[in-house]
């Protein structure tokens, strides 16, 4: 599933269909080629192949040649601070952004490392007001239905875990396999590591989140229902893109109400 920092830096670049096109075309084989797995770079992906595309769009490299101001939010490995990137390279105050822990490496910037900013902030209202709009519209791309974080009763493969688990070295590989049976019963099926770490982030943010919007609300909070999607699911836009626009037609009435704000 497309990161925020992602929509973000092809909308202000005026690069958006440009992402919804490529997004669309990502198919399950394409999904396995991108996954550019390096265990030693402190995360299983790189995400170069993200990196490469916004690299080939004719838009702005510098955030301060944006037409549009804009921001990413990052976490500070060292401090556990959360940082405003609000100057320099486009490409990379994206990328620091999206850097989940356990799956997409962190990234050095300024003698820091940085990691996802959903970690400290993970619907940044704040950084909005302070930059200056009078209107806050936040979008959560993680609420579930009936809070259920993670099912235990699909049998089928997590494809995306399929991609990575194939491109991780033999001997890497050759261990989870060793150990992948272990608590199956009939109907229920064990969490593989990136169920594992994918839910846990799922959790963590959505607690961090709650305890946020209650000091700092935004005026209209979207909510985007992926259940079934997971974080790298790049292959699955459509159904994301539906689901974008239907929560927007979801909230039509909180949004038209906007105008007395105006």
């Amino acid at each position: 599933m497309f990161h925020g920092a992602l929509v973000g830096a092809a909308y202000v670049g005026g690069q958006l269909d440009a992402l919804e096109k490529w997004a669309l075309s990502i198919t399950n084989r394409k999904m396995a080629l991108m996954m550019d797995v390096n265990v030693l770079s402190g995360g299983l992906i790189e995400a170069k192949h993200v990196v490469r595309f916004f690299e080939r769009l004719d838009m702005p490299q510098m955030i301060e040649n944006l037409n549009i101001p804009f921001a990413t939010v990052a976490t500070d490995m060292r401090s556990g601070r959360e940082v405003w990137i609000r100057d320099g390279s486009v490409i990379d105050a994206m990328r620091a952004s999206i850097a989940l822990p356990g799956i997409i490496s962190p990234v050095l910037r300024n003698n820091r490392w940085l990691i996802d900013g959903g970690i400290t902030n993970p619907l940044p209202v704040s950084v909005c007001r302070a930059m200056g709009a009078d209107i806050v519209i936040a979008v959560n791309p993680e609420a579930k239905k009936y809070s259920v974080m993670w099912s235990q009763d699909e049998e089928a493969p997590n494809e995306t875990w399929q991609s990575i688990k194939a491109a991780l070295p033999y001997a890497v590989r050759s261990a989870y396999d060793a150990v992948s049976g272990v608590g199956k019963t009939q109907g229920m099926r064990a969490p593989n590591y990136f169920d594992v770490v994918a839910t846990s982030i799922d959790v963590m943010i959505t607690q961090i989140r709650r305890s946020r919007l209650i000091g700092d609300p935004p005026h209209v909070l979207l909510d985007v229902i992926l259940d079934d999607v997971t974080i790298l699911e790049f292959n699955r836009a459509k159904e994301a893109i539906a689901e974008g626009r239907a929560c927007v037609e979801r909230a039509d009435e909180a949004l038209s109400d906007l105008s007395k704000y105006a």
